[in-house]
């Protein structure tokens, strides 16, 4: 699969054979018909990689803090999923925008999505935040960070990609009616 991400993003989804994957993996094209069909599994397959991808990001961060720390958990979701995005914007752009979109089910249920509904869930039920619908409340800010951070030339320059950052995650805590501390 990284040799048809790179061949992919060198040059594009079309113009990529199956001829070049396998070389550039260095498999027989028999290997290939093994584990995908067509170029088109192979595509499903990077969204599914760039997702968990993501995900482990965020698992990574959030895990990372003591149990009782719901807000710095809602921080640091928002902060590595952004961060996910910028880091694998142009496989992003590959796999989600440039070539056969998505269902429109993947902003509405994703593994992104469901991580933050259980969070949102248990947070609730620690009181931590109010939430009457923790699965609306995480379609509704996942998409609103997707939004953000899909935007061309986001985030581009360090100090750009901070300030987005800290904005994203003051929406988020706002969003759940905690200070955020960032005004």
């Amino acid at each position: 699969m990284t040799a048809a991400e790179r061949l992919f993003l060198e040059k594009g989804l079309e113009q990529t054979t199956i001829e070049e994957i396998t070389t550039g993996a260095g498999v027989a094209k028999g290997t290939f018909y093994l584990h995908f069909s067509s170029k088109a599994d192979v595509l499903q397959a990077l969204r599914a990689r760039f997702l968990q991808g993501v995900l482990d990001g965020i698992v990574a961060a959030v895990e990372g803090l003591r149990y009782e720390d719901w807000r710095g958990k809602l921080a640091a979701w928002s902060t590595a999923c952004a961060t996910g995005y910028l880091d694998a914007a142009g496989l992003h752009h590959l796999a989600f925008v440039a070539a056969p979109p998505a269902t429109r089910e993947g902003l509405s249920r994703n593994i992104l999505i469901d991580h933050l509904n259980e969070l949102l869930a248990a947070g609730a039920g620690e009181n931590a935040w109010s939430v009457s619908d923790p699965r609306f409340t995480a379609v509704f800010l996942f998409n609103a960070l997707h939004g953000v951070v899909n935007q061309p030339g986001i985030g581009e320059t360090p100090a750009a990609r901070a300030e987005l950052l800290r904005g994203l995650e003051g929406h988020f805590l706002r969003g759940l009616g905690l200070p955020s501390g960032i005004d």
